[in-house]
Protein backbone atom coordinates (compact mmCIF):
# COMPACT_ATOMS: atom_id res chain seq x y z
CA UNK A 1 0.00 0.00 0.00
CA UNK A 2 1.24 3.30 -1.63
CA UNK A 3 1.00 6.45 1.24
CA UNK A 4 -0.29 9.09 -1.25
CA UNK A 5 1.67 12.63 0.05
CA UNK A 6 -1.26 14.53 1.16
CA UNK A 7 -1.21 12.13 3.63
CA UNK A 8 2.66 12.38 4.48
CA UNK A 9 2.16 15.84 6.33
CA UNK A 10 -0.72 14.43 8.71
CA UNK A 11 1.14 11.16 9.83
CA UNK A 12 3.96 13.70 10.87
CA UNK A 13 1.86 16.30 12.78
CA UNK A 14 0.05 13.30 14.47
CA UNK A 15 3.61 11.77 15.03
CA UNK A 16 4.98 14.72 16.97
CA UNK A 17 1.61 15.27 18.57
CA UNK A 18 1.78 12.06 20.16
CA UNK A 19 5.45 12.40 21.36
CA UNK A 20 5.24 15.55 22.51
CA UNK A 21 1.53 14.97 24.74
CA UNK A 22 2.63 11.70 25.67
CA UNK A 23 5.96 12.83 26.32
CA UNK A 24 5.00 14.78 29.96
CA UNK A 25 3.95 12.04 31.27
CA UNK A 26 7.29 10.80 30.94
CA UNK A 27 9.14 12.92 32.50
CA UNK A 28 9.86 13.78 36.29
CA UNK A 29 8.08 16.66 37.85
CA UNK A 30 9.20 18.48 41.09
CA UNK A 31 6.84 19.87 43.38
CA UNK A 32 7.45 22.32 46.33
CA UNK A 33 5.32 21.40 49.67
CA UNK A 34 4.52 24.33 51.69
CA UNK A 35 2.11 24.75 55.10
CA UNK A 36 0.43 27.39 56.39
CA UNK A 37 -0.23 27.87 59.75
CA UNK A 38 -3.61 27.57 61.63
CA UNK A 39 -5.13 31.25 62.04
CA UNK A 40 -6.37 33.25 65.43
CA UNK A 41 -5.04 29.97 67.87
CA UNK A 42 -5.05 30.86 71.00
CA UNK A 43 -1.67 30.62 73.25
CA UNK A 44 -2.15 27.69 75.91
CA UNK A 45 -1.82 28.53 79.82
CA UNK A 46 2.08 27.52 80.80
CA UNK A 47 3.00 27.01 77.35
CA UNK A 48 5.69 29.65 77.95
CA UNK A 49 6.76 27.37 80.31
CA UNK A 50 7.49 24.28 78.20
CA UNK A 51 10.50 23.35 76.24
CA UNK A 52 9.85 20.83 73.41
CA UNK A 53 12.52 19.77 71.30
CA UNK A 54 10.94 18.24 67.76
CA UNK A 55 12.49 15.22 65.91
CA UNK A 56 10.67 13.81 62.60
CA UNK A 57 12.10 10.44 61.44
CA UNK A 58 11.34 9.62 57.65
CA UNK A 59 10.75 5.87 57.69
CA UNK A 60 9.38 5.88 53.89
CA UNK A 61 10.85 3.26 52.20
CA UNK A 62 11.65 5.92 48.63
CA UNK A 63 12.07 9.40 50.30
CA UNK A 64 11.92 11.97 47.34
CA UNK A 65 9.01 10.57 45.60
CA UNK A 66 5.41 11.85 46.85
CA UNK A 67 3.50 10.65 43.66
CA UNK A 68 3.48 9.69 40.16
CA UNK A 69 2.11 10.77 37.21
CA UNK A 70 -0.66 8.30 35.56
CA UNK A 71 -1.55 7.91 31.58
CA UNK A 72 -5.40 7.60 30.90
CA UNK A 73 -4.59 3.87 32.06
CA UNK A 74 -4.04 4.28 35.55
CA UNK A 75 -0.56 3.12 34.98
CA UNK A 76 2.31 4.88 36.44
CA UNK A 77 4.04 6.68 34.37
CA UNK A 78 7.29 9.64 35.64
CA UNK A 79 8.19 10.12 39.53
CA UNK A 80 6.55 13.47 41.07
CA UNK A 81 9.15 14.29 43.72
CA UNK A 82 9.55 16.75 46.41
CA UNK A 83 11.86 19.90 46.03
CA UNK A 84 13.05 19.82 49.84
CA UNK A 85 13.09 17.34 52.19
CA UNK A 86 9.51 15.96 53.20
CA UNK A 87 10.18 15.18 57.01
CA UNK A 88 11.89 18.51 57.31
CA UNK A 89 8.55 20.28 56.04
CA UNK A 90 6.41 17.84 58.63
CA UNK A 91 8.54 19.09 61.69
CA UNK A 92 8.53 22.87 60.29
CA UNK A 93 4.32 22.50 60.36
CA UNK A 94 4.61 20.86 63.38
CA UNK A 95 7.15 23.58 64.95
CA UNK A 96 4.95 26.49 63.30
CA UNK A 97 1.71 25.03 65.77
CA UNK A 98 3.88 23.96 68.82
CA UNK A 99 5.12 28.42 68.37
CA UNK A 100 1.85 29.45 67.55
CA UNK A 101 0.11 27.88 71.07
CA UNK A 102 3.15 29.40 73.06
CA UNK A 103 5.74 26.38 73.66
CA UNK A 104 9.43 27.26 73.48
CA UNK A 105 11.52 25.65 71.13
CA UNK A 106 14.32 23.85 71.77
CA UNK A 107 16.23 20.70 74.05
CA UNK A 108 15.83 19.99 77.50
CA UNK A 109 11.91 19.61 78.21
CA UNK A 110 9.40 17.53 76.37
CA UNK A 111 10.85 15.52 73.55
CA UNK A 112 8.00 15.17 70.26
CA UNK A 113 9.16 12.22 68.28
CA UNK A 114 6.96 11.65 64.92
CA UNK A 115 7.81 9.03 62.53
CA UNK A 116 6.61 9.69 59.12
CA UNK A 117 5.52 6.46 57.08
CA UNK A 118 3.34 7.85 54.96
CA UNK A 119 3.31 11.52 52.47
CA UNK A 120 1.60 9.93 49.35
CA UNK A 121 -0.79 11.55 46.63
CA UNK A 122 -2.06 8.85 44.53
CA UNK A 123 -4.62 9.64 41.47
CA UNK A 124 -7.30 7.82 40.96
CA UNK A 125 -8.72 7.65 36.76
CA UNK A 126 -11.80 8.51 36.09
CA UNK A 127 -13.74 8.02 32.71
CA UNK A 128 -13.94 11.64 32.10
CA UNK A 129 -11.55 12.80 35.03
CA UNK A 130 -9.77 11.61 37.84
CA UNK A 131 -8.88 12.57 41.34
CA UNK A 132 -5.59 13.55 43.44
CA UNK A 133 -5.88 11.62 46.64
CA UNK A 134 -3.42 11.98 49.17
CA UNK A 135 -2.17 10.89 52.48
CA UNK A 136 -0.17 11.66 55.45
CA UNK A 137 0.46 8.80 58.43
CA UNK A 138 2.95 9.74 61.26
CA UNK A 139 3.66 8.24 64.72
CA UNK A 140 3.52 10.47 67.06
CA UNK A 141 4.95 10.26 70.56
CA UNK A 142 5.75 12.67 73.32
CA UNK A 143 8.24 11.76 75.96
CA UNK A 144 7.96 14.11 79.07
CA UNK A 145 11.21 15.12 80.67
CA UNK A 146 11.71 12.17 83.26
CA UNK A 147 12.06 10.03 79.89
CA UNK A 148 8.03 8.74 80.76
CA UNK A 149 5.56 8.40 77.31
CA UNK A 150 3.00 11.04 77.85
CA UNK A 151 1.28 10.72 74.34
CA UNK A 152 1.71 7.72 71.58
CA UNK A 153 -0.78 8.04 68.87
CA UNK A 154 -0.79 7.46 65.11
CA UNK A 155 -2.05 10.75 62.69
CA UNK A 156 -3.54 10.36 59.52
CA UNK A 157 -4.51 13.02 57.15
CA UNK A 158 -6.10 13.25 54.08
CA UNK A 159 -6.30 16.08 51.17
CA UNK A 160 -7.58 15.87 47.89
CA UNK A 161 -8.49 17.21 44.75
CA UNK A 162 -11.84 16.27 42.25
CA UNK A 163 -12.11 16.56 38.70
CA UNK A 164 -8.64 16.38 37.14
CA UNK A 165 -7.70 16.27 33.43
CA UNK A 166 -3.79 15.84 34.12
CA UNK A 167 -1.88 13.36 36.91
CA UNK A 168 0.47 16.35 37.67
CA UNK A 169 3.08 17.86 39.89
CA UNK A 170 0.71 20.65 40.83
CA UNK A 171 -2.86 18.64 41.07
CA UNK A 172 -0.76 16.11 43.60
CA UNK A 173 0.90 19.18 45.88
CA UNK A 174 -2.80 20.88 46.64
CA UNK A 175 -3.98 17.01 47.54
CA UNK A 176 -0.46 16.88 49.57
CA UNK A 177 -0.58 20.31 51.49
CA UNK A 178 -3.93 19.76 52.25
CA UNK A 179 -3.37 16.15 54.02
CA UNK A 180 -0.72 17.37 55.54
CA UNK A 181 -2.82 20.58 56.88
CA UNK A 182 -5.47 17.97 57.82
CA UNK A 183 -2.58 15.78 59.69
CA UNK A 184 -1.36 18.54 61.68
CA UNK A 185 -4.69 19.86 62.64
CA UNK A 186 -6.23 16.53 64.16
CA UNK A 187 -2.88 15.99 66.17
CA UNK A 188 -3.35 19.78 67.87
CA UNK A 189 -6.84 19.10 68.02
CA UNK A 190 -6.46 16.24 70.65
CA UNK A 191 -6.02 17.33 73.68
CA UNK A 192 -4.36 14.39 74.69
CA UNK A 193 -1.63 16.10 72.56
CA UNK A 194 -1.82 19.06 74.21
Amino acid sequence: MKTSPRRLPLIGIGFLAVTFLGGCALTKDYVSLSYVPQANVAKIDGADAVTVSLDVKDVRTIQDKVSAKKNGFGMEMAAIIAKEDVARTVKSAIEAELANRGFRLGGGGVSVISELSKFYSDFKVGFWSGDAVAEVTMNVQVKKADGSIGFSKLVTGAGGKENLQLASGSNAKVALDTALKDAVSKLFNDAAFI
